[in-house]
């Protein structure tokens, strides 16, 4: 269900308020599935599947190597550290996301295809035949600088984003994980978190990483998905003029059901895999293995 909910995020993002299709989550479900086939909820998934592991592994790696150069384990370093993953991810998932956001904007439809046209709601004809299709087509037409259409507002989501996504995963393990405790033998063990705290911090850190975010990612939609915008300055003016401040929180909900499983497990399992290879490099360990 995280791919249907996103493309949901993006539509609901990016529809116009004088005439909307959707009027919340559920209702842009069930629209794109009568209208578009089932598979209308996965378009533009290919993008994000070949490029989840490449961000992810950017992200977690610059966050590691910015901590060991900052060396203190604070949470301010945390904070440091993820804001300036972020800003490295955003190289990749700029053009990643410009794909995936103009596949999943294909083929938008009203219930009644004559009654959209008159709103100013025009059917969109399908363009592009995959991610890489579409990226190879807006390139032939604007050049390689169009890959970073909504480069530096996908930056002003990012590094907030990230930042509070790590500060806040810090600091929840910290306040969630219980006391050491003396073991049989009379020595200290540290306590350590389990797996329902580790899924529960990560998918609260999600949450709160979106919220920061969220308004950001609004314009970032719109200006990559409507070539009306020269900027993504203007994007944000015009969305509020003619919206009011409640357009920078559309989407919100659907975004919020998708960040607590996704962050949860994410985080939870990059925590358990750390941890593991903590273990492995234990000298205790490594003297087991030699026997």
């Amino acid at each position: 269900m995280i791919q249907p909910l996103d493309t949901v995020k993006v539509r609901l993002q990016t529809q116009s308020a004088a005439a909307p299709l959707y009027k919340g989550t559920y209702h842009c479900l069930s629209t794109i599935v009568k209208n578009e086939s089932f598979w209308g909820m996965y378009k533009g998934m290919s993008s994000p599947l070949c490029g989840v592991a490449v961000i992810n592994a950017i992200v977690f790696g610059v966050y590691g190597n910015s901590m060991r150069y900052l060396q203190q384990n604070t949470l301010t370093n945390n904070l440091i550290a993820g804001s300036f993953a972020g800003a490295v991810q955003s190289l990749i998932s700029c053009p990643m996301e410009l794909a995936k956001t103009k596949m999943q904007l294909q083929g938008v439809l009203g219930p009644d295809p004559m009654n959209a046209i008159k709103s100013g709601i025009l059917q969109k004809p399908a363009l592009y035949r995959s991610p890489v299709d579409c990226l190879w087509k807006l390139y032939s037409e604007h050049g390689l600088r169009t890959f970073y259409r909504g480069f530096w507002v996908t930056i002003a989501r990012e590094v907030p984003g990230f930042g509070s996504y790590f500060f806040s995963y810090e600091y929840l393990t910290r306040i969630m994980t219980p006391h050491g405790t003396f073991d049989a033998r009379g020595n200290y063990v540290e306590g350590q978190l389990g797996i329902g705290r580790l899924m529960m911090a990560g998918g609260l850190s999600g949450i709160i990483s979106w919220l920061v975010s969220f308004p950001q990612d609004v314009v970032k939609s719109r200006y990559q998905a409507d070539e009306q915008y020269t900027s993504a300055r203007q994007c944000m003016v015009m969305s509020y003029r003619t919206e009011g401040a409640g357009v920078f929180a559309r989407g919100l909900w659907s975004t919020i059901l998708r960040a607590f499983p996704t962050n949860a497990a994410t985080l939870t399992v990059v925590t358990l895999f750390l941890r593991y290879v903590g273990d492995l490099n234990d000298d205790k360990y490594l003297q087991g293995m030699m026997l």
